[in-house]
């Protein structure tokens, strides 16, 4: 019987581990689907550290904060062009609406951008009064997106 290497096993692990969950996997050759939810993670993991500052949960420190909020204003324009015609296919959680309604979307997209750019200029002024209300709205502006594009799951 043949050993296993470790990354043969980590992946064995890893799609038991999205069968279990009823997750469809990505098989589209572009994996579009996939793509966008990686960077929409990456999304999550560069804001929840600035929420904690925006909630007291984490100190504020100034300069590492600016760099996360340009790291984030960099990401903010990198999953739109994966949202193509083709690209509506499980595992997406995407409403229809996101193709029926490209206006809107479209509008959702430029919204949050300017949330983020205005979180950008807010940790660049230090003041963290400011910094909460930007943060606040950067995370309504995808709370506002996510009701009508996103679904529940």
């Amino acid at each position: 019987m043949p050993i296993l290497k470790s990354s043969s096993l980590l992946a064995i692990a890893a799609v038991l581990t999205l069968t279990a969950c009823d997750e469809a996997i990505d098989t589209h050759p572009a994996q579009l689907v996939t793509k966008r939810r990686a960077i929409f993670k990456e999304f999550t993991r560069t804001l929840e550290p600035m929420g904690m500052v925006a909630r007291d949960r984490k100190d504020y420190n100034p300069r590492e904060f600016h760099v996360s909020a340009l790291a984030l204003e960099k990401l903010a324009m990198q999953p739109w062009g994966y949202f193509t015609p083709d690209s509506n296919y499980p595992p997406t959680h995407a409403k229809p609406a996101v193709w029926m309604q490209p206006t809107e979307f479209k509008q959702a997209q430029e919204n949050y951008q300017a949330a983020v750019s205005q979180l950008v200029k807010a940790a660049e002024g230090g003041n963290l009064d400011i910094v909460r209300t930007a943060v606040n709205d950067v995370q309504y502006s995808c709370k506002t997106c996510h009701n009508q594009f996103r679904k529940d799951y």
